[in-house]
């Protein structure tokens, strides 16, 4: 995960452990994504403090509850997403690699199933929060808008215009995504290229 602007300090619960007197927001929501990635909706705060090195007082106090804890992780993912995105999309030699490469930044990293099907299992308990749900919609209509934005450049004669466009491949990843995450068939970064490319190809007329 990309660090969080500032370290944050604050006094430790004392246990008995001797404890750093800093931490970073990024250490305890890299651990919360992996304690998500394990567990899935059934996590705890202590199973994240557990896995931050920290005790169960510090993720409490910094974030306040597990709902918190989750707010916190999806704005988050929602800066990195688009800094990403705008990153990798920059540097790229033309705006259709770069398009491309933004897309096939989502999920780096992910390889494996049962990882994704408890992030998954997690997605569906979020729905169910209004805070949380409200925030995901931010997140998704986020990542489309950078989407839409990168894709104006490219020339896609035989596409639709870039509003459509962002809005077909924000939903094309996500769903593909999700269905890998059920029916893990070869890697994910593979069928994420795979299908972009096709949907790609369409568009500009190559065969």
């Amino acid at each position: 995960m990309s660090p969080y602007w500032a370290t944050i300090t604050e006094p430790w619960f004392n246990n008995g452990v001797a404890r750093p007197k800093t931490i970073t927001d990024e250490r305890l929501l890299a651990a919360a994504a992996e304690v998500i990635g394990r567990k899935g909706p059934g996590f705890t705060i202590a199973d994240v403090a557990e896995r931050a090195g920290v005790s169960v007082g510090t993720v409490a106090g910094r974030f306040g509850s597990k709902s918190g804890l989750l707010e916190a992780l999806t704005r988050q993912t929602m800066e990195q997403n688009v800094r990403r995105m705008h990153e990798v999309a920059a540097v790229a030699a033309d705006p259709e690699d770069g398009l491309r490469a933004a897309l096939l930044t989502w999920f780096e990293g992910m390889t494996d199933p049962a990882e994704a099907q408890n992030h998954l299992a997690q997605l569906g308990v979020d729905l169910i929060d209004p805070r949380l749900r409200a925030l995901l919609a931010e997140l998704y209509a986020a990542t489309e808008r950078t989407v839409v934005e990168l894709t104006r450049p490219v020339d896609l004669p035989h596409g639709p215009p870039p509003e459509r466009a962002g809005r077909v491949l924000t939903g094309l990843l996500y769903g593909v995504s999700m269905d890998w995450s059920v029916r893990p068939r070869g890697e994910l970064a593979d069928r994420l290229a795979q299908d972009v490319d096709a949907v790609l190809d369409a568009w500009k007329g190559r065969r």
